[in-house]
């Protein structure tokens, strides 16, 4: 895939199909996919790419952000 073009929607479901992409059957993975939040393997919702700085970086911001609201939430 060239680095500015954007992956079809073929590529996306062959990314997730592919069992080389998860590790532990969980986690997703994969350098290609520039997705921050791809679909879960299973069930519904989204998870992860642990591949992508940027994903674990809003992860860190969303779990940094519940975590003050809760604490805001405890001190009131």
């Amino acid at each position: 895939m060239m680095p500015n073009s954007k992956p079809t929607q073929e590529q996306k479901d062959r990314w997730h199909a592919d069992p080389a992409n998860w590790k532990a059957w969980l986690i997703y993975y994969n350098t290609e996919d520039p997705r921050l939040f791809p679909p879960k393997r299973t069930y519904l919702g989204w998870t992860v790419n642990f591949a992508n700085p940027r994903s674990i970086v809003a992860m860190v911001v969303l779990v940094g952000a519940l975590v003050g609201v809760i604490a805001l939430a405890t001190m009131i």
